[in-house]
């Protein structure tokens, strides 16, 4: 278990120090984490409310502070180009993150042009009905992105790594909550870029 934890700690810093360097990336994070937590208490309420809240308020308010806010260029800090830090990610990097919101922007689309998923589901009854439909099959398209990804590490890597990260993405809200909580007061200081964050914070021991 020592083993375990600690490699949960590397990817956890790895994560931190490769790619949130912009205090509005940062906030973000912190909106996302918050929201996120929500739908963990949806899920047990009303899980396509928890899928609804999840997508279009934690993935959209994290994903756009990754692709819109964070810095590409060279990483002086890390000392390493936004193509290796790409090629090292261990969950998803932005291409396949590209791909995993590309599926989601096209959910509603494809169940608003086949209510019935050519025969796989029954046609939903009115707005509510359709948005509720949607909000399951983006349930499913969350449990599947993480599971699939689980299993592609466990072959390209090991079991551990690709339960390590698992453990990563469903504890993320929390520790970002910690770690990101004072983002938004550095962020009203004027200060754009996290500046040797980095190099301030302690890694891994």
């Amino acid at each position: 278990m020592n083993d375990f934890f600690k490699a949960l700690e590397v990817q956890r810093w790895d994560d931190h120090r490769y790619y949130h360097h912009s205090r509005i990336n940062q906030s973000l994070h912190l909106v996302s984490a918050i929201s996120f937590v929500i739908a963990y208490v949806l899920l047990f309420v009303d899980p396509v409310a928890a899928a609804l809240t999840g997508w279009l308020v934690s993935m959209t308010s994290r994903q756009c502070g990754h692709f819109f806010f964070e810095p590409k260029g060279y990483d002086h800090v890390n000392m390493a180009t936004h193509e290796h830090k790409e090629e090292i990610k261990v969950g998803y990097n932005l291409r396949r993150k590209v791909v995993l919101m590309a599926l989601w922007a096209a959910v509603p689309l494809l169940l608003w042009l086949q209510p019935t998923l050519f025969g796989l589901v029954t046609a939903p009854s009115g707005l509510e009905g359709y948005v509720r439909q949607v909000g399951a099959a983006w349930l499913l398209l969350g449990a599947g992105g993480l599971l699939s990804r689980t299993l592609h590490l466990f072959l390209i890597a090991d079991i551990r790594t690709g339960l390590v990260w698992m453990t990563k993405i469903l504890t993320d809200p929390f520790h970002d909550i910690v770690l990101y909580h004072r983002a938004p007061l550095f962020l009203m200081r004027g200060e754009l870029i996290d500046q040797g964050g980095a190099s301030r914070m302690h890694g891994p021991q």
